[in-house]
């Protein structure tokens, strides 16, 4: 498979990128995209040319660092699936492909297609979490009943891998989904209701102090993330706001 490749090159965050052009060939259809991406590196290392700098680390799907836009798309274009388990069979001999990093004022290119996504990760240091009680009187997790849709409420919004697809793809650049998911998850069982009204404040108030934009609901989000996190997770993420305003 032959394959035009048209990719972000930005040497750093203070820098002006531009849109490269690459010809490779050889490409397999069951090679994954980022394995086609090693091979263009290998490719450039070998003519002494600077590697296209790109993040990864599981390659499972699990990690979500493997963020990259694809033809306009998060991810690319298959559904539930992060970058790395795409696989280049989605694609056809000839094809143009375009690939960029993420584009979000609070995700600033690092080099390439690496941005920095610790914006993410101070929200969830800031209320994404449950204080445990350990003086020797804790009740086992297990031992505390709690509904069964309940409990799949909120495994299936703790399955959000934080790698930004979500913002990328909102036209205003926001992190509700993300957000949502990680207050939606604690506020479905009893353990998170201790810190309930704290935690979705400080979650709020991190997550507008760190510049993302504003819901407006339009859906996307959704449609690009790869875990499917619904956006039913936003409504839940605005009643407990609206009830820690009561308290």
């Amino acid at each position: 498979m032959k394959l035009n490749l048209k990719i972000w090159r930005q040497n750093g965050p203070n820098d002006k990128g531009r849109m490269v052009d690459y010809k490779i060939d050889g490409v397999d259809s069951d090679m994954s995209f980022l394995e086609m991406l090693d091979m263009l590196n290998e490719q450039l290392i070998a003519k002494g040319e600077e590697p296209v700098a790109f993040d990864h680390d599981c390659r499972e799907g699990i990690c979500g660092m493997c963020s990259l836009y694809i033809n306009g798309e998060a991810h690319g274009p298959d559904r539930l699936t992060t970058t790395c388990q795409l696989h280049m069979r989605k694609f056809k001999d000839g094809d143009t492909i375009y690939i960029e990093p993420w584009r979000a004022n609070a995700f600033p290119v690092i080099k390439d297609l690496v941005v920095d996504r610790s914006a993410l990760d101070r929200i969830q240091q800031a209320g994404g979490y449950i204080s445990v009680n350990t003086s020797g009187r804790t009740v086992d997790a297990n031992n505390i009943p709690i509904p069964k849709k309940d409990a799949d409420d909120a495994f299936d919004a703790a399955t959000c891998i934080g790698c930004g697809a979500c913002v990328a793809t909102c036209k205003n650049s926001s992190a509700m989904l993300f957000v949502s998911a990680k207050v939606a998850q604690f506020a479905k069982l009893p353990q998170g209701r201790v810190e309930a009204a704290d935690r979705v404040q400080n979650m709020i108030a991190a997550m507008d102090a760190e510049g993302f934009g504003s819901c407006t609901n339009t859906g996307a989000c959704e449609v690009e993330c790869p875990k499917g996190i619904s956006l039913t997770n936003i409504a839940i993420l605005n009643k407990e706001f609206l009830l820690a305003q009561t308290k």
